[in-house]
């Protein structure tokens, strides 16, 4: 079989990624262009295991091991819209996964750093983020729950697993005006939150329910 013939070429997952953003990106709400052109360009397939490629632009939550999923593309999405940013600013994101929603972010802000506490995750994230040509992206093995303070503040935080609360140690790495947006609740049931830093106040908004998989940290869930 040659590259025409096989279903899943290039063509195919351009096409699929299109047919995404079209259906359940936009029409879902999502206005900002550089996310939907992000969003576009990003090969979401690239991020997920051989034997669901045919699934990979698909409306949901995808298995990628160790216990952990992909999430589906209009979370990632709105979660990436709510951190408003513009191009330069310095992100953190807590929960690595597969590196989609880092390599995301890689397209819209200066730099990334992500933490991920499954080694064998975040080795994958960071050999798939280098064959893209991500060098903005900076990968870390360890307890995100706890952020990453080292090269705080920064100007958005997204957590991609579920906390019962939204940590201090968290908010106090948001620089003035920052965002973090992160899924706060129980283990089976969740609101996605947005918190915003003004000097030292702090103001939150509930989002939407959402199921995410637990943080697990001292500032999460224990296993």
């Amino acid at each position: 079989m040659n590259d025409s013939d096989d279903p899943l070429d290039e063509a195919y997952f351009q096409s699929e990624r299109e047919y995404m953003v079209e259906h359940q990106i936009a029409r879902r709400g999502i206005r900002d262009m550089r996310i939907l052109d992000a969003m576009r360009s990003v090969p979401r397939h690239e991020f997920v295991p051989p034997e669901y490629l045919h699934a990979a632009y698909a409306d949901g939550p995808l298995p990628i091991g160790s216990g952990q999923t992909i999430s589906q593309p209009y979370i990632v999405a709105l979660m990436s819209e709510l951190l408003e940013l513009v191009g330069n600013e310095k992100v953190l994101e807590v929960g690595t996964g597969s590196g989609y929603q880092a390599a995301l972010l890689a397209e819209l802000a200066r730099e990334v750093y992500s933490i991920e506490r499954h080694a064998r995750l975040a080795h994958s994230a960071e050999s798939i983020l280098q064959k893209l040509g991500y060098d903005n992206v900076h990968i870390r093995v360890g307890d995100g729950s706890m952020g990453l303070l080292e090269f705080s503040p920064y100007q958005g935080i997204i957590v991609t697993a579920a906390a019962p609360a939204a940590s201090q140690k968290l908010l106090d790495q948001l620089a003035d005006g920052g965002r973090l947006v992160i899924p706060v609740g129980s283990r089976g049931s969740q609101f996605l939150e947005c918190w915003e830093r003004q000097g030292e106040s702090f103001s939150c908004e509930n989002v939407l329910s959402v199921c995410f998989v637990p943080l697990i940290g001292d500032e999460g869930w224990k296993e």
